[in-house]
C-alpha cells in the first residue's frame, strides 16, 4: 500500500473508557496507524491498564498519558491536532491552553471530533462538518466531526498499512501451534487440511440469550468443530452454560462434535491472528468488528445494546451496506436477540452452520471493497492537510 507523504505533527489523542475496553483499543490502533505514517502521538486515557495486554511491547512514536483529574500539564505543549474520541468531553485546562496556544501562534489548528462508526445514512451527510465552539475555555475555535465509515464519503477504517503483507505472510497451523492449542488431543500440524478437519470458531461476545441453544446445535452437528473462546465475559458465559445447561463436569471441555479451547487474554495483534485463523468469528463491538471484516472471513457481530434500542437501526444499516443475504440477517437477528417470535433461535442457528459457504461471497466483496478506499488514519492525515 502506497500512502502519500504527510507533514510530521504531534497528535494529541483523548479517550475515555466507557466499558469493555473498546474505546482504548480503537485509539490505541489509531495511534499507531499515525505512528506508522510518520506523525508523533500523545494517547490521554483515564484507564491504560488493558493496554498493558492489547499492546504490551508499546509502539515508536507513541507516548500513552495519564488522564488525570486535574490533568497534569506543567511542562506539556499542545499537540498540532486534537482528537476528542467519542465524545469524551477532553479536560478543560488542556482546552484552554489549546487555545491561547492556538491563537498565541497565530497557526491553523485542527480540533477533531472522532465519533463512533457506523453504517447509518447520517455518517455521510455530517462527516467533516464544523461545529463552532460556543462556551468555555474553546470558545471561538471550531471542532470538525469526523466519522468512521463503510463508504468513500466517510472517514473509511483503521487498516494499517502493512495489514495485506502480514496476511500473506500468515501460517494458520503454526499459529495455533504456538498457542499450544490441540485438537482434541492432537498437535495441530496433523490435522488434515479437509474432510475431518474441524470447522475453526472464535468466540467474542458478551453474553447471548441463545448462546447456550448455539453450543447444543454445535455440539449436535456432523461436522466437528473446535470452538476458540477469548478470555473474559466470552469464557464465563461459556463454562456456566457448559455446567448448568449441558450437565458436563467442571475442565471438561469436549462435548459430542463439540471441542472448547479457552484463549488467555490477547494482545492486538494476536487477536487480528486468532480471526486470520478461524473459519467464523463472532465479535463485539466496533474494533473487533473492523478487524473481523479485514480478515475476509464470515462473521457475526453482536452489536453493543443501548437502553433506546438505537442499535437496531445501527446493525439493519450494516447488514444492508453488507448486502447480507436473508439467512445471514437471520442470524444476526438470532445473535442479537433480535428475531420475531415466529422463528425459533435453534432454526436460525442451525440454518447459520449450512450457509457459512455461501456466506464466504458476502465477506470476500465486502473486504475488495473496503481495501479501495482510504483507511482512517490517512483519511485523518488528508483533512488536517488542508487545514493546516
Amino acid at each position: 500500500m502506497n500512502l502519500p507523504p504527510y507533514p510530521p505533527m504531534r497528535w494529541d489523542i483523548f479517550c475515555r473508557v466507557i466499558d469493555n475496553y473498546g474505546d482504548a483499543g480503537v485509539c490505541w490502533r489509531l495511534a499507531v496507524n499515525l505512528a506508522q505514517r510518520g506523525q508523533t502521538v500523545r494517547l490521554w486515557v483515564d484507564d491504560a491498564s488493558a493496554l498493558a495486554w492489547m499492546a504490551p511491547d508499546g509502539a515508536p512514536s507513541v507516548q500513552v498519558m495519564a488522564w488525570q483529574t486535574p490533568l497534569a500539564l506543567e511542562g506539556i505543549t499542545p499537540g498540532d491536532v486534537l482528537v476528542e474520541a467519542f465524545g469524551c468531553e477532553i479536560a478543560p485546562e488542556y482546552i484552554a491552553i489549546y487555545a491561547q496556544y492556538t491563537r498565541a501562534r497565530g497557526q491553523k489548528y485542527a480540533w477533531i471530533n472522532l465519533e463512533y462508526l457506523t453504517a447509518e445514512g447520517y455518517a455521510a451527510r455530517c462527516h467533516g462538518l464544523p461545529s463552532p465552539v460556543m462556551s468555555g475555555p474553546g470558545i471561538g475555535l471550531t471542532k470538525h466531526f469526523f466519522y468512521p465509515g463503510f463508504t468513500s464519503d466517510t472517514g473509511g477504517l483503521l487498516r494499517e498499512a502493512d495489514l495485506l503483507t502480514r496476511q500473506a505472510s500468515f501460517d494458520r497451523n503454526a499459529w495455533l501451534a504456538q498457542q499450544h492449542l490441540t485438537w482434541p488431543g492432537k498437535p495441530v500440524a496433523v490435522l488434515p487440511d479437509e474432510g475431518l478437519r474441524p470447522r475453526l470458531v472464535s468466540l467474542f461476545c458478551y453474553e447471548p440469550a441463545h448462546l447456550g441453544t448455539w453450543l447444543k446445535a454445535l455440539a449436535n452437528d456432523i461436522m466437528p468443530t473446535w470452538l476458540l473462546v477469548t478470555a473474559g465475559r466470552s469464557a464465563a458465559a461459556v463454562r456456566q452454560i457448559l455446567q448448568n445447561d449441558l450437565g458436563l463436569p467442571p475442565g471438561q471441555n469436549q462435548h459430542k462434535a463439540l471441542s472448547i479451547s479457552y484463549l488467555p487474554a490477547l494482545s492486538q495483534t494476536e487477536f487480528d491472528h486468532l480471526l486470520w485463523a478461524c473459519d467464523l468469528n463472532f465479535v463485539r463491538g466496533e474494533d473487533s468488528l473492523v478487524r473481523a471484516l479485514w480478515a475476509g472471513k464470515p462473521l457475526i457481530w453482536q452489536i453493543y445494546p443501548q437502553d433506546d434500542h438505537a442499535h437496531h437501526a445501527k446493525l439493519r444499516a450494516f447488514l444492508d451496506w453488507l448486502q447480507a443475504p436473508p439467512s445471514l440477517r437471520q442470524a444476526h437477528a438470532c445473535w442479537n436477540d433480535l428475531l420475531d417470535n415466529a422463528t425459533p433461535a435453534a432454526d436460525a442457528l442451525r440454518a447459520m452452520l449450512s450457509s457459512l459457504d455461501a456466506w464466504q461471497s458476502t465477506f470476500s466483496h465486502a473486504r475488495q471493497t473496503l481495501l479501495k478506499q482510504r483507511d482512517l488514519a490517512d483519511s485523518l492525515l488528508q483533512f488536517v492537510a488542508k487545514t493546516h
